[in-house]
C-alpha cells in the first residue's frame, strides 16, 4: 500500500498523517458493526462492536456517554493504551463546534480553538465541555462477556482486542471515519 507522508502537529509533537488511500470506515451504530470501505465498496466488516452507554447521537457534554454521529478522521494512534490499541478521532468536529456554539454549549473561544485546530489539520482540544478522547479501541483487560451483551463505553467504539488488531491493518492517522 503506497502512502504519502504528511505531518500533523499535536501539542509539541509532530505525528505522521497519511494521504487518502481511499480507505475509510463506516461505523453503523444500529447494526453495531464497522465496514472498512474503499470508495463505495465494502472490503471488510467487523461485527459485534459496542458503543456508548447512552447510545449514539449528538453529544451535548462531557460525560453524556453518547457516541457522536458525524464525519471524523483518525487523529492519533495509541499503541500503548489501557484498551490495547486506541485510534483517537478528531472529535469535536467543525460541525460539532458549530452546533454547540449555536446551542450555547460552548463559548466563542472554545469554538475558535476547535475550528483553528481543524484548519491546520491538528487534533482539536480534547478538554472542551463537549468532551474528548473519543475513539475506536480494544478491550484491554475488560470482560469480553460484558462487551458481547451491552453497550458499555463512555462514547467510544469498542472492539475485542483481536478485532482492533485486525482493524489496525486497514487504518492509520488520517483515515476518514463516518459514524451513523
Amino acid at each position: 500500500m503506497l502512502r504519502i507522508y504528511l505531518f500533523l502537529i499535536v501539542g509539541f509533537f509532530a505525528i505522521p498523517a497519511f494521504a487518502d488511500d481511499g480507505i475509510w470506515l463506516l461505523v453503523d451504530t444500529n447494526a453495531l458493526k464497522i465496514e472498512v470501505k474503499k470508495g463505495e465498496q465494502t472490503i471488510d466488516t467487523i461485527d459485534g462492536i459496542a458503543i456508548g452507554q447512552g447510545g449514539a447521537g449528538q453529544k451535548n457534554h462531557r460525560g453524556d456517554n453518547i457516541t457522536p454521529y458525524g464525519d471524523y478522521k483518525i487523529g492519533w494512534v495509541g499503541q500503548k493504551s489501557a484498551f490495547h490499541r486506541f485510534f483517537g478521532l478528531n472529535y469535536p468536529s467543525v460541525q460539532d463546534a458549530d452546533n454547540a456554539l449555536r446551542h450555547g454549549l460552548i463559548n466563542q473561544f472554545t469554538h475558535t480553538d476547535i475550528i483553528t485546530a481543524h484548519r491546520y489539520n491538528q487534533v482539536p482540544p480534547q478538554n472542551t465541555p463537549l468532551g474528548g478522547r473519543i475513539g475506536i479501541h480494544g478491550l484491554g483487560r475488560a470482560d469480553v462477556e460484558i462487551h458481547k451483551t451491552m453497550n458499555w463505553t463512555h462514547g467510544c467504539i469498542a472492539l475485542t482486542n483481536n478485532q482492533i488488531d485486525h482493524l489496525s491493518h486497514w487504518v492509520s492517522t488520517g483515515t476518514p471515519v463516518k459514524i451513523k
